[in-house]
């Protein structure tokens, strides 16, 4: 059976493809294919990370920190553009400011708006930090007027880390169990689940397998994923999966 990189998937998606993987494999009668018993496991694993993830979602905090993070998404992605057309500016000086600056975002790599939550706020903080700091850093966002850039960037970052922190604290109070050690342990269920579909194949001695169609038809809901992960971080649109 295909690989894929769980570890890549967000928490949506990343439930999606263990309800989709279920729901294949129960068209596939998992009794007769004796896999009924891992697949009931994975399917418990996989249910108490979803109710794990409804409760997340549930905190009045989550609304308040996708706006944030919208916005400070907004922010480094407009600072980032503007500085790259002043790059083709008239000016050689206004050229040379931008390019300072540009070379400065470049040591944090491109899509900083796609990292994970804790990765943009450090990057974020670092880039302020950096322009705030560094004198010549300094001196080219006084002459390109970039301030208020700044400061609506790291204002937003900080607002985004305070809220983000509090509902980690709210969360974390009334539920004990991380979204994080219940996809841990859901991983595990899925392997178990993966590999006793792979061994039963691999024994199976008749000509044709009365699993290869079940691992053709898992292989390319895997593919549609490996697909959705390799556009994410080639920053292409991910079409249908999005």
């Amino acid at each position: 059976m295909n690989a894929i990189h769980l570890k890549l998937l967000r928490n949506a998606e990343y439930l999606q493809f263990m309800k989709d993987y279920a729901a294949i494999i129960h068209l596939n009668d998992p009794t007769t294919l004796q896999i009924d018993a891992k697949l009931s496991a994975f399917e418990t694993k996989s249910s108490e990370l979803q109710d794990l993830f409804k409760k997340a979602l549930a905190s009045d905090k989550t609304k308040t920190v996708l706006e944030l993070d919208e916005r400070r998404d907004n922010a480094i992605n407009g600072l980032t553009g503007y500085v790259q057309s002043l790059g083709y500016h008239f000016e050689s000086v206004t050229r040379k400011n931008a390019q300072l600056l540009r070379d400065n975002l470049t040591l944090y790599g491109s899509g900083i708006a796609r990292m994970n939550y804790q990765s943009e706020t450090a990057t974020l903080n670092n880039i302020y930090r950096d322009w705030t700091t560094k004198p010549d850093l300094m001196d080219a966002v006084i002459y390109l007027n970039l301030a208020p850039w700044l400061d609506e960037l790291n204002d937003a970052n900080t607002e985004f880390n305070v809220q983000f922190l509090t509902r980690t604290q709210e969360y974390g109070d009334a539920n004990p169990e991380t979204i994080k050690s219940k996809r841990e342990e859901t991983n595990v269920a899925y392997y178990a689940l993966r590999d006793r579909i792979d061994a039963l194949h691999t024994l199976t001695e008749s000509p044709e397998s009365p699993y290869s169609k079940l691992i053709n038809q898992l292989n390319a809901l895997i593919d549609q994923y490996n697909v959705l992960l390799m556009k994410r971080e080639s920053g292409l649109p991910p079409d249908e999966m999005k």
